[in-house]
């Protein structure tokens, strides 16, 4: 009798300390899969909706489109985890992508001068968002009015530099990182994929990305706990400076020359959107590498569609700030 008493109390205790699948599914934080659940809604609808959309090819297009953007977000995660914003990504994309085709055409032909130029445009991009970080930090203006700034600072230099006249690289090496495939998926593709997975491994392993969301939660708490507020926030800028630097190499080259005028126009919009619909906070302090990733690719997906669909290109604008203001809304009621 003891023993069967015995035998039902554990039961009773192993019943009670293993929670149901329902208790689980309850536990659960389903925002912080907001983003991926989306992506999924998204791609079903867009399978539906047009017969064009599953074809490979297609698919292929949507990934190399998003690879240009989705490298540059990924940079610009950290700063604004970080608690800034850089609006002059896509002027210092255009200024960036002159002066490496210009410094190709007077290296000559060979992969050593595109070994070179690849080298010179990270080094250069680094450059210009350390300007930015400097701004920032020592110059104590606020990120937004800074990138701002040298948002038409450098648009203006890269129309000065080419005489506002479209700049073609005469090396025929340099096209092929653009256009080439590796294992049936484009160059600039893999290079958002290995830059993304290197830049998990940053926010997330590290203690460099323990600071950043340090820094953005509360700035006055990270100093107190002696992280060097300055120099985190200087090197989120450099950072986001190194992936523009790669997103100008992929872009460049795919197109084997850049236009001082259109190259990287609005990409901080699309760059922006991309963290923000990935649940990155705007306020800072939190975000997520691969979050970015399914939000570029959710952008991706929604100006296929409207392509597909015949959607005037007049409304896109409109579409991507619908999304963008849906996906803040969802972080303040989140918050809540």
């Amino acid at each position: 009798m003891s023993d069967n008493l015995h035998h039902l109390t554990e039961d009773n205790i192993s019943a009670q300390s293993s929670p149901t699948v329902s208790e689980r599914l309850k536990r659960i934080n389903w925002g912080n899969y907001a983003p991926l659940i989306a992506l999924a809604v998204l791609f079903a609808i867009s399978a539906i909706a047009s017969e064009h959309f599953l074809i490979p090819r297609n698919l292929t297009n949507i990934l190399r489109q998003v690879s240009y953007t989705g490298i540059i977000a990924l940079g610009m995660t950290f700063v604004i985890i970080a608690g800034g914003i850089d609006l002059s990504v896509g002027s210092t994309l255009a200024l960036v992508g002159v002066l490496i085709i210009m410094l190709l055409n007077y290296l000559g032909i060979g992969w050593m001068s595109v070994s070179l130029a690849i080298v010179a445009a990270m080094v250069l991009g680094a450059l210009f968002g350390a300007i930015n970080g400097l701004l920032t930090t020592v110059g104590k203006i606020t990120a937004f009015v800074a990138t701002l700034a040298t948002m038409s600072i450098y648009r203006s230099l890269t129309l000065y530099l080419s005489d506002a006249g479209e700049v073609v690289s005469s090396n025929p090496n340099y096209p092929k990182i653009g256009t080439g495939y590796f294992l049936e998926l484009p160059i600039p593709v893999w290079v958002f994929l290995i830059l993304a997975v290197i830049g998990h491994v940053l926010l997330k392993h590290t203690a460099f990305g323990r600071h950043v969301c340090a820094v953005g939660s509360n700035p006055k708490v990270a100093t107190y706990s002696a992280i060097n507020v300055q120099k985190i926030v200087f090197l989120t800028f450099v950072l986001l400076g190194f992936t523009v630097g790669v997103s100008a190499v992929m872009l460049s080259s795919r197109l084997n020359s850049i236009s001082p005028g259109d190259a990287g126009l609005f990409y901080e919009l699309d760059v922006i959107a991309a963290v923000v619909i990935g649940g990155t906070a705007m306020s800072g302090g939190k975000g997520s590498i691969w979050g970015t990733v399914v939000g570029a690719i959710i952008l991706g997906i929604i100006n296929n569609m409207l392509n597909l669909l015949g959607v005037s290109p007049y409304l896109q604008g409109t579409v991507k700030g619908a999304v963008i203001l849906l996906a803040v809304l969802m972080q303040f009621k989140r918050s809540e």
